[in-house]
């Protein structure tokens, strides 16, 4: 970011390049819809790229690119409150039957083998129980266990203590230990 702030273009594709994925995934489990996940993910480098001027490495980049997610994730998340929305599911087609891609998955899904389905139907269940927790408590998980970050990263990301990140994490895993308990009986 120090090479972004001194005018150095490449550098900036640098981070596009180590960091989208990452905050698409991070996006795509706080809001769940791929092209909000991805419209997002643009915003946030748009704001890194407009604040490069005045950037000041006080907290690891990382920290503060999930900082600014998880405002974006936020005020995405108080805007559609607001806001009166119908969600089409994806098997709504219409009257000329299934989108090709969703005929060439169907396709696809008859050939994969049993444990294909098994692991597809844990991803299913796990994410069903990350969707019972609340914003914090999600973020909080999604940040230690995908972006491995330490207690210490997520605390100054999320402007907690570290201890109160403990607790935090402490509350998710307990409630997802319990809404995947009757799955892994």
């Amino acid at each position: 970011m120090l090479r972004v702030r001194e005018g150095q273009d490449a550098a900036f594709g640098e981070l596009v390049n180590r960091y989208q994925n990452r905050l698409v995934s991070v996006f795509m489990h706080l809001i769940g819809d791929r092209g909000v996940a991805e419209d997002l993910t643009q915003d946030v480098f748009l704001r890194i790229y407009r604040a490069r001027n005045g950037y000041e490495p006080t907290a690891k980049f990382s920290t503060w690119v999930f900082r600014i997610a998880q405002n974006l994730a936020s005020s995405d998340r108080r805007s559609k409150g607001r806001r009166k929305e119908v969600p089409l599911k994806t098997t709504d087609s219409g009257s000329l039957g299934a989108r090709p891609q969703e005929q060439l998955f169907k396709e696809k899904s008859a050939l994969m083998p049993t444990r294909q389905i098994d692991r597809g139907e844990l991803q299913e269940r796990v994410q069903s129980a990350l969707e019972t927790l609340n914003e914090r408590q999600k973020l909080a998980i999604l940040l230690h266990k995908f972006e491995e970050m330490s207690y210490d990263d997520i605390a100054e990301t999320m402007e907690m203590t570290p201890s109160a990140v403990k607790s935090l994490l402490s509350r998710a895993r307990e409630s997802l230990r319990a809404q995947m308990e009757s799955y892994m009986k």
